[in-house]
């Protein structure tokens, strides 16, 4: 991917500013939930989460080392399980459906891409060459 770091970096600032967004909007408490606000925080404040998240993969980003590429595919593995976890408990049908919200999309995308940046790195491999005699 020529324009890695840059969809990347997109897709990192777009998890960030998910967390903001609105989610989900429940008629019957007739309130909004975002990553940091829940009705009495019962499902905790998972925008802190993707925030660390989202910063730890733009260091390894825009670290240029093999080990980092590899650390932000675990970072954005973990990334996603944890959206996947968050995703189903806030759009879960309790007492009433909730409306999903655009932020709750954005979020999905962003970690979505931000998990397909990761695994596409662009790094340049050098190639070693082998003296065939040395080796008999």
């Amino acid at each position: 991917m020529k324009y890695y770091k840059v969809w990347a970096l997109l897709a990192c600032a777009g998890l960030i500013a998910s967390c903001f967004m609105p989610w989900t909007y429940y008629p019957d408490l007739n309130k909004v939930f975002n990553g940091f606000f829940s009705e009495q925080n019962m499902y905790g404040r998972p925008g802190k989460v993707f925030v660390f998240f989202a910063v730890v993969s733009m260091a390894f980003i825009l670290i240029n080392r093999v080990w980092a590429k590899r650390f932000n595919v675990l970072v954005s593995a973990l990334n996603l399980a944890y959206l996947i976890k968050t995703y189903i408990l806030f759009t879960n049908c309790y007492v009433t459906c909730p409306e999903k919200r655009y932020g709750i999309y954005v979020l999905l995308v962003s970690s979505i891409l931000l998990m397909v940046t990761a695994l596409l790195p662009d790094m340049k491999v050098e190639e070693k060459h082998v003296d065939e005699s040395s080796l008999e």
